[in-house]
């Protein structure tokens, strides 16, 4: 099979470095990642493009970048490069999107997203031709979220993903639609249902993967999130699949990491896992 892989990157997240890194010390987080006076950290949000099979296919980590960019109200706004920006640098414009694989549901709004979806002006969704794919179980989840989770899922999305006629949900590791080449792991540490796509390549498995291991601090099995619903399970499951993708030579796809977006995964000799073949971006790598 003809296999393209790209990383694109979207609109960005600003968010308190404290949940980000949950109960790892101040004094060690900023080590890895350099907060502002406000304890804010700003991380990326990466999309996985495959293209396969005459079809275009988006791995997204939660829905932020499913939302259509606000117009701007004026001249003097300066233009936010986003996923919509990083197709056309492909040749690729909305509507050629055939599969959004939605990892989970979660949407950390901008502030001015935030106001407008207050205010009734929630944007649409992008890909107006694109079937959208989410667990089955995760979709349940986000139907009726735990009060500690609630605040991350946004209701006018989800009832227009159910509204488009177009929403897929996966109750299995496989889907017919993406090919015998993709499986699902299927992860509760982050949130309950969370999809984590690996896909067979001539070079070993590709796992995207989601907020289970957003960027290469988390490869320390203790270092969990504040948005994680169960560290404990997290820890297991990340695990897992790391000794997975060591085993197999995989490659892990990184969606938050703001200086890697692929890496190759190993242990030392003291069983810690280390990131190594690390790749800044990615375009078109045939697979």
């Amino acid at each position: 099979m003809d296999r393209r892989l790209s990383i694109l990157t979207g609109q960005g997240r600003r968010l308190d470095g404290g949940v980000v890194f949950g109960s790892v010390p101040h004094r060690v987080w900023t080590d890895w990642i350099r907060p502002d006076q406000d304890n804010q950290v700003d991380l990326p949000s990466r999309a996985l493009l495959v293209q396969q099979d005459c079809q275009n296919i988006l791995v997204l980590a939660g829905c932020d970048m499913l939302l259509a960019p606000l117009p701007r109200t004026c001249r003097c706004q300066q233009h936010t490069h986003g996923l919509i920006d990083g197709l056309a640098q492909l040749g690729l414009a909305e509507g050629d999107i055939h599969v959004v694989v939605l990892t989970h549901l979660h949407a950390v709004l901008a502030a001015d997203v935030q106001v407008a979806v207050r205010d009734g002006d929630i944007p649409r969704l992008l890909f107006h031709r694109a079937r959208y794919l989410v667990g089955k179980r995760h979709w349940l989840r986000a139907l009726r979220p735990h009060p500690r989770d609630r605040g991350l899922f946004v209701p006018q999305v989800l009832g227009q993903l159910e509204a488009s006629g177009r929403l897929n949900l996966l109750d299995g590791g496989h889907c017919e639609l993406l090919g015998a080449d993709w499986r699902f792991h299927v992860s509760d540490g982050h949130t309950p249902g969370q999809l984590l796509p690996e896909i067979h390549t001539s070079a070993g498995p590709l796992v995207f993967a989601g907020d289970l291991v957003p960027g290469t601090p988390w490869l320390q099995l203790d270092v969990t999130s504040g948005h994680d619903r169960n560290p404990e399970c997290l820890v297991e499951e990340k695990e897992q699949l790391l000794d997975h993708l060591v085993a197999n030579r995989g490659r892990l796809v990184l969606a938050r990491d703001p200086w890697v977006a692929m890496i190759r995964v190993t242990r030392d000799r003291q069983s810690r896992y280390q990131a190594y073949d690390e790749h800044p971006s990615l375009l078109r790598l045939e697979a």
